[in-house]
């Protein structure tokens, strides 16, 4: 069983930062690809970012392209997202979730093991 422990959401206003951790625990890190996901109130969950289980090769969506930045540090079994100029309707749950298929599919089902969430809140 793999266990995943998201943390450093919060309340931010437009145009600020947050970085969002991803502790991963129970089996070894660097064999998953990861991923984030959002859902917003009264929405589906929807793809955000991946990275390659290497730290190499990642994916965005379009709507954080050039805002957002996954990294990982397998060491610490410990992903990142870093999330600049946010905007309000970044709003949401973000989830972070692993996998061993392929580390850029973007359906939330492709995922083996899955967060709880933490809330990010934007105001503007």
């Amino acid at each position: 069983q793999v266990h995943l422990v998201e943390s450093g959401g919060g309340l931010v206003q437009a145009g600020g930062s947050l970085r969002l951790s991803c502790e991963v625990s129970g089996r070894t890190f660097g064999s998953y690809n990861m991923g984030w996901f959002r859902q917003a109130p009264g929405k589906g969950r929807e793809f955000v970012a991946a990275i390659s289980s290497s730290g190499g090769p990642t994916n965005f969506a379009d709507s954080v392209k050039g805002r957002f930045t996954i990294s990982r540090d397998n060491a610490k079994n410990t992903g990142y997202l870093q999330m600049n100029t946010l905007k309000p309707e970044d709003t949401a749950v973000y989830y972070c979730a692993v996998n061993l298929g392929p580390w850029y599919a973007r359906r939330w089902d492709s995922r083996d093991y899955w967060g709880k969430g933490t809330l990010v809140t934007v105001s503007s």
